[in-house]
């Protein structure tokens, strides 16, 4: 399997898709809809649309069915890094490779652009088609609970609160588990929900999802210390300038490379049941755990 190939397909679909989804740039007030735009297509990986859709076809289900909700996971994720980069938060000048949003439209317009993006999320999810076992209410449901104040937005809050203090694994855990597991295990669920998995089916996308996410955060911590600017597409060395809570920071790095090394070993290991269905899942595992190695 070419994975590379497999990647850049993907990714085109997702962003012919979010394309569509996507009010115009010329939209009135344009400023706004330039501003989601800049931000949405400035040259992300599509990690977590690209999950949802392999996780889909690991459950027998269709790209089409799960596209809406593969975009919808992008625009929250893609709002939660242009309020991530304001001034007020991580203060970042720099996200894939070129200037922040509110570098290029100010804050205000940044802080309302990211708003858009989450509100629009909801409405692409409206999109999806409901399956015999996952219904529009409960699909909705899972996207605001991750989207929200116990998880995504529990991790940020956590994530400040911890800069400059003495932070133990527990509380690392807590803030990875929230901060990028969540979204990225809802990935994979919604992957699962679109092709009208089994219980058992979601359960183990679940505990993918979960193992994985914690892994790239904690190979995400690595990359900020190891790392050039130029290679990341972002700012390295912001987490130690910040004194953020990372697993470098708190267990060094060599354990946090046997951490990211087991973490993904169990992302594995939760796709026993799916056999070769799960081929691209187990390949876009170890694709994360290399970008450190």
């Amino acid at each position: 399997m070419d994975l590379k190939a497999y990647l850049a397909t993907r990714q085109k679909e997702v962003d012919r898709a979010l394309d569509r989804f996507l009010p115009k740039a010329s939209t009135k007030p344009a400023t706004i809809h330039k501003a989601m735009r800049y931000s949405l297509f400035a040259g992300g990986k599509r990690l977590r649309p690209i999950l949802c859709l392999a996780a889909t076809e690991a459950c027998g289900g269709k790209i089409a069915t799960a596209l809406p909700l593969a975009c919808a996971l992008e625009c929250i994720h893609t709002y939660s890094l242009v309020h991530d980069d304001l001034p007020s938060m991580d203060n970042d000048d720099f996200r894939r490779g070129r200037a922040t949003c509110h570098k290029v439209f100010g804050d205000s317009i940044a802080i309302l652009a990211g708003d858009a993006l989450l509100t629009i999320a909801f409405e692409i999810a409206t999109n999806a088609t409901p399956t015999r076992r996952y219904n529009l209410r409960g699909i909705m449901s899972e996207l605001a609970v991750a989207a929200g104040s116990c998880k995504l937005i529990a991790g940020q809050v956590a994530d400040l609160e911890a800069e400059g203090r003495q932070t133990d694994r527990a509380q690392l855990r807590y803030i990875h588990e929230n901060k990028t597991a969540a979204i990225l295990a809802t990935s994979v669920r919604f992957g699962a929900m679109s092709a009208n998995a089994t219980a058992k089916q979601l359960g183990a996308m679940t505990k993918f999802g979960r193992a994985l996410g914690l892994a790239f955060q904690v190979i995400d911590d690595i990359l900020d210390v190891t790392q050039t600017s130029e290679k990341l597409g972002k700012s390295a060395g912001k987490d130690v300038a910040a004194k953020k809570a990372t697993y470098p920071a708190v267990v060094g790095l060599d354990q946090s490379r046997a951490e990211a090394r087991k973490l993904t070993r169990q992302a594995h290991d939760s796709l026993s049941g799916f056999g070769t269905k799960a081929e691209l899942l187990h390949a876009l595992a170890n694709y994360l755990l290399e970008r450190e190695y």
